[in-house]
């Protein structure tokens, strides 16, 4: 049996021991999207399968850099942080390309965990389109940043004169995809191998970045590959002594890396976004789909640039849309429709940075436009020429910083509809104390001007 043929938790249990192993890797994506996880006998994982097994809600408990928030309910000292539930995914099961014959596989949150568990929000969106007849097909594009450093080499260099694995401006380069073939080669394999595949992939316009476009499948499935490809080129990159980033802006002098997200809707196996007579060939399902995207964007941008760095990201010229606009094949504004055959019309999320937790950025993207549908809601008028130049109206202008973000969330009352009370009460104490935890910090800006001078 194959890693991709695993449907059921009997079939988990055949491929294991088929291969003979001790222990299987599980893991769970935590509210930044970072997977947590570790090794777990056989005798385990085959009464987990029956009844989920104990991980330490911590997980939701703290940040990126495992300090614990102080400013949530769900759990804490308050609560002793005890286990939460955790279910294993059969049908997630993978082959690590980078642990040859040893099997992965993804879980999700439980009971009570499950109202804010990232990949739980975004099934409970899906279900909200499947209810309304919807199945949504989407696709990641992911722009990142690979070094020749190792994560020790950045932190003793103070992340300054770091070394990219290739130098200067050199977008869709034949030369450096030819000389770094092994790399590209590598990728290419391991993506291949763990079913994330790449429908293509080239140098962006930038020292040592590249831009990954994953094969489009339906949103669950092709956001479990955004995941784990983001992961996993990490640790490609890391076993060669490179490092790879997915940070939204990590030079003032390069620009910065976007994570866009194609998506469209089906109903009955049939795509619903075009119509050959529509201005566009833009659907009415369509022009709802994208006028709600475009009217919550604003509300729901905290779980689409969820961190502080994320908005050095979006400002003028910089190929990052500031205002929550749409345009046809546009590229300066905030969604771009690509009208093409029936099959290929789509809308591009553009405003979303590498750094997203996927689960979480295209639950907002595919939640507010389910919105737009159910409140008939019009987009108006695309954008056209540079969206940069034009004055929008102060409804359309985006956070300007994450704590906006997550005051804006936090009041949003689509937000708790499409998401639910405690899921948004979690998540936007989470982005405020990021944002706090940020503004402890004396940047080498401030020291450089303030210091002697002032």
């Amino acid at each position: 049996m194959e890693p991709r043929q695993v449907r059921t938790a009997a079939d988990a249990l055949k491929i294991v021991k088929q291969r003979g192993l001790t222990h299987v890797k599980v893991g769970v994506h935590d509210i930044d999207g970072i997977l947590r996880g570790k090794y777990i006998h056989v005798d385990k994982f085959r009464s987990a399968l029956e009844g989920g097994f104990g991980f330490c809600d911590v997980v939701l408990g703290w940040d990126m850099n495992d300090q614990l928030y102080d400013n949530v309910t769900y759990t804490g000292w308050h609560s002793g942080y005890p286990d939460a539930t955790v279910r294993i995914l059969p049908e997630t099961c993978r082959e690590i390309a980078t642990e040859p014959g040893n099997l992965m596989f993804l879980c999700e949150f439980a009971d009570k965990a499950e109202e804010i568990c990232p990949r739980g929000t975004l099934r409970r969106v899906l279900a909200r389109a499947k209810k309304l007849g919807f199945e949504v097909k989407v696709g990641f594009e992911y722009e990142f940043f690979v070094f020749a450093e190792t994560p020790e080499s950045i932190r003793e260099k103070g992340y300054r004169n770091l070394k990219p694995i290739s130098p200067g401006f050199f977008g869709y380069s034949m030369l450096r995809n030819s000389v770094l073939s092994d790399w590209y080669r590598d990728l290419l394999a391991m993506c291949e191998a763990m079913d994330m595949g790449i429908e293509g992939l080239h140098t962006e316009t930038g020292a040592g970045v590249l831009e990954a476009a994953l094969r489009v499948d339906d949103a669950l499935a092709a956001t479990d590959k955004a995941a784990l490809f983001k992961i996993f080129t990490k640790v490609l990159a890391q076993k060669r002594g490179w490092l790879a980033t997915f940070m939204a802006k990590w030079s003032k002098d390069w620009p910065g890396c976007g994570g866009h997200m194609h998506m469209s809707l089906w109903k009955g196996g049939k795509p619903v976004f075009f119509d050959e007579k529509a201005p566009h060939r833009m659907s009415k399902t369509m022009r709802q789909f994208v006028g709600g995207q475009a009217a919550l964007m604003p509300e729901l941008l905290g779980m689409v640039a969820s961190n502080v760095n994320s908005y050095r990201r979006l400002i003028p010229g910089f190929w990052a849309p500031t205002a929550s606009t749409w345009g046809v094949e546009n590229r300066t504004t905030s969604l771009r429709v690509i009208p093409g055959s029936a099959k290929s019309t789509r809308v591009e999320y553009r405003v979303a940075a590498a750094d997203a937790n996927p689960y979480l950025a295209i639950a907002a993207a595919i939640g507010s436009g389910l919105w737009g549908i159910e409140n008939d809601i019009d987009p108006g008028e695309p954008v056209t020429g540079n969206s940069y130049e034009k004055k929008h109206p102060a409804k359309l202008q985006l956070p300007r910083t994450l704590m906006e973000a997550a005051g804006r969330l936090k009041a949003s009352k689509p937000a708790r509809d499409l998401f639910g009370d405690a899921f948004v009460d979690h998540y936007s104490a989470t982005r405020e104390w990021e944002e706090r935890e940020f503004r402890k910090a004396i940047t080498d800006w401030e020291l450089d001007r303030y210091m002697e001078i002032i």
